[in-house]
């Protein structure tokens, strides 16, 4: 299931290189309800599957907000409800992989630290906010350190 993923991921790419849509995506830095210096790290199974980075992802604008859609793919990806209000960080634009994105970056607080993890994600972890407990050398996402240099907590 893992190399379907893959290649509907390719086919997307390509896709977005001769289209040059319009995207819209959403990543969360999610909390540990019982620990805050603790957020949640995430591996996919589909692409950068050494990397850590933010439970995320596409969203409709027209469908819903990016509020909703946190809400929605963090518990599509993890099982996970979210306790209270999401705040924003930071809405930042990006042309990677010949698409036009917004990204919008959010944070807020897990109801529970139990997960269950989707198909999507290779791995899920509670981690320091330094990132210090992740293994020496593995690569993190831009947004996971960019969602963590926006907080105010």
């Amino acid at each position: 299931m893992g190399a379907l993923l893959t290649a509907g991921h390719r086919a997307r790419r390509l896709w977005w290189r001769v289209r040059r849509p319009r995207t819209y995506g959403v990543k969360v830095l999610l909390r540990h309800p019982e620990q805050p210096h603790l957020v949640l790290a995430v591996r996919h199974s589909y692409v950068d599957q050494q990397r850590w980075a933010l439970p995320g992802g596409r969203y409709h604008p027209h469908r819903e907000g990016a509020a909703a859609a946190a809400r929605r793919e963090v518990h599509e990806e993890l099982a996970l409800p979210i306790s209270g209000d999401l705040d924003l960080l930071t809405t930042v634009e990006t042309r990677s992989e010949g698409k036009r994105d917004e990204l919008t970056l959010l944070t807020g607080t897990s109801a529970t630290a139990e997960m269950r993890t989707s198909i999507e994600l290779r791995e899920a972890r509670w981690v320091r906010d330094d990132l210090s407990d992740l293994p020496e050398g593995d690569p993190v996402s831009r947004w996971l350190r960019l969602a963590l240099a926006h907080r105010t907590d």
